[in-house]
């Protein structure tokens, strides 16, 4: 027959004992593993930190490292600042030079014989031109380059040519005629038979013209500079002599006439 064993389980003792388990171990067993997981985050955690801090010490060492490097070649930077623009102030203003020298020499080979200067003046610009009897209100009609003229010629046909032969110097747009007249008779002046007439009128048939010759093609100049304001002398070797009004050489040519 099979033995039995009638002890009560809970009094047996050796191998055929049961184990007396209960959930003390694994509650034991959890909290160890959480320790180890809670360990696990916080050495990653500290990984991870001590990694970002590290770039972020890096990125400030870049940081100081390129500011130095700007602080360094801050004066190149302002150096090429200054040179790019000085750089295109003389451009402006290398374009909007005049040939005056041109112009003078020119004008001195398109001057008829018959038409003698009283003044003349150039200007850059209508800010700089005379704004006296040589321009008149004609002057500031024009933005660019002009000459102003005032003088004497042998009839108001003269005047007309002489104002076809400004046209021919190279860049004139166009002459404007601000007065052209012959001497009226007034008590006390003279006629063509003797004595004199006032300014360069010293015949009944000279006409006294100012005109203004205008270059609207030329660029106006950036500001409104001092060059060309000056008064021009009329140029030696002109074919006409430029004198003052009521010059006795002009006379025989005129009695000539």
């Amino acid at each position: 027959m099979r033995p039995v064993n009638l002890i009560p389980s809970d009094q047996r003792r050796g191998s055929h004992a049961p184990m007396r388990t209960g959930a003390l171990p694994y509650l034991l067993v959890g909290g160890l593993v959480a320790v180890l997981a809670a360990v696990a985050l916080l050495v990653t955690t500290n990984n991870q930190i001590t990694e970002r801090e590290s770039e972020v010490t890096q990125l400030q060492r870049e940081d100081a490292a390129a500011k130095a490097e700007a602080e360094r070649l801050a004066p190149y930077v302002q150096f090429q600042a200054v040179h790019e623009q000085r750089l295109a102030t003389v451009s402006s203003l290398a374009d909007s030079r005049f040939d005056w020298e041109r112009v003078m020499r020119e004008f001195a080979l398109v001057l008829p014989g018959d038409v003698w200067l009283i003044e003349l003046s150039a200007s850059a610009s209508a800010a700089g031109g005379s704004g006296g009897a040589t321009g008149g209100a004609l002057r500031g009609n024009v933005a660019g380059p002009a000459l102003e003229i005032s003088g004497c010629a042998r009839g108001q046909e003269a005047v007309a040519g002489f104002v076809t032969d400004l046209k021919d110097i190279d860049g004139v747009t166009r002459v404007g005629v601000e007065e052209s007249a012959l001497p009226e008779a007034e008590e006390g002046s003279v006629s063509s038979d003797g004595g004199e007439q006032s300014g360069c009128q010293t015949r009944d048939f000279i006409a006294e013209f100012t005109m203004t010759v205008a270059f609207d093609a030329a660029p106006v100049p950036v500001a409104a500079g001092t060059e060309g304001e000056a008064p021009v002398p009329v140029a030696e070797g002109a074919e006409a002599t430029a004198s003052e009004a009521g010059s006795e050489e002009a006379e025989p040519e005129a009695e000539g006439e």
